[in-house]
């Protein structure tokens, strides 16, 4: 789907800049990884996505053992086990495992027939989805957790399964919700008691949250300019690259670069919406698996803007999740790109 390259590419225009502001290498390896994966955007298309959803179960259980052996034998990186080091790139998994998810599950639903196997198929999703969201929540890693668990609810509910048995799950997991606070590890719990109470703790869990206000505040309408945010050049902003990318960014291009990255990524999810439109209706298998990868693909960018904008506003917790395009990282923006490809 070539029309969405367009906003993706000013996009990450506005990351690469902005990495570079902070740090000359941390932009030209982002710019290194988008050619990469513009590479692969070509090689894919020329291959075709029917290869890739016809082998889409293969590919689901390739990235489950890819998850098991990060979980067992990954590098850690401050007590989290996320990432695979090949030496000239970090392979995270779980970031590429997306991709592949949405891909499965797009091809599990369209097989599923709304007057027979409903049950049987609602368990087996839910099997198959608990699976890997168990691992990369042990890793631990509770914001792409979280990312796995919205993609699959939304796509659940687009499917052909009864809209009773998605609204029964719901319920369960509103109930069960509270019991899982004595699951989360400690600094996930801080997180949570300092979005809410951050005048208790300035110096230690939230001071991330209120030094990302502090940098989007002092970018002002037209921001500093490039490479002279003083929050996140001198480091006062940690993961000023990463989880706190957007705060760099309208510190340095001000609310007028905040503005134009949010309608950047407006104009991308409309692309998308447009597209999964054409096939909102068709009954055929075909129709039905576009319909849902696109749902997919839209669900995964909505819930990791949304929540990453949110948490730098301080209007969110502190969650862990990347911005697409915007945050530094290989394995993001790599699979990114393979995710546009494979839009039939």
């Amino acid at each position: 789907m070539i029309s969405v390259l367009l906003p993706a590419f000013f996009l990450f225009s506005f990351g690469f800049f902005n990495l570079f502001g902070i740090r000359v290498q941390l932009g030209m390896t982002m710019l290194f990884n988008f050619i990469v994966g513009a590479i692969l955007f070509f090689v894919i298309k020329k291959i075709g996505w029917k290869f890739f959803q016809s082998n889409a179960k293969l590919f689901y259980w390739i990235f489950i053992g890819i998850l098991l052996f990060t979980y067992i034998i990954g590098l850690e990186v401050k007590g989290s086990k996320r990432w695979i080091d090949l030496f000239f790139f970090r392979f995270q998994g779980s970031e590429f495992f997306k991709i592949f998810f949405i891909l499965f599950f797009a091809d599990f639903f369209s097989k599923v027939n709304a007057r027979k196997n409903t049950i049987v198929a609602f368990i087996s999703s839910l099997f198959y989805f608990l699976l890997p969201t168990f691992i990369i929540f042990k890793q631990p890693d509770l914001g792409n957790a979280m990312v796995y668990a919205f993609i699959f609810f939304v796509m659940l509910l687009f499917s052909a399964i009864p809209k009773k048995k998605v609204l029964q799950l719901v319920g369960l997991v509103v109930l069960l919700l509270p019991g899982g606070w004595f699951f989360l590890k400690e600094y996930q719990k801080h997180r949570i008691l300092s979005f809410f109470q951050p005048h208790l703790d300035t110096q230690q869990n939230a001071y991330n949250m209120i030094q990302a206000m502090i940098t989007i505040g002092s970018g002002r309408f037209l921001g500093r300019g490039l490479g002279l945010g003083t929050q996140s050049k001198l480091f006062f902003l940690p993961e000023n690259s990463t989880d706190f990318a957007f705060s760099s960014l309208v510190e340095q291009f001000g609310f007028v670069g905040g503005l134009a990255t949010l309608i950047l990524f407006g104009a991308v999810l409309f692309i998308l919406f447009k597209r999964a439109y054409k096939f909102v209706s068709k009954e055929d298998e075909m129709g039905k698996f576009t319909f849902l990868y696109i749902v997919g693909i839209i669900a995964f960018l909505f819930f990791q803007i949304t929540v990453n904008v949110g948490m730098n506003m301080g209007i969110l917790p502190i969650a862990g999740i990347a911005l697409p395009f915007i945050s530094y990282g290989g394995s993001m923006i790599v699979s990114l790109m393979i995710g546009f490809a494979l839009i039939p």
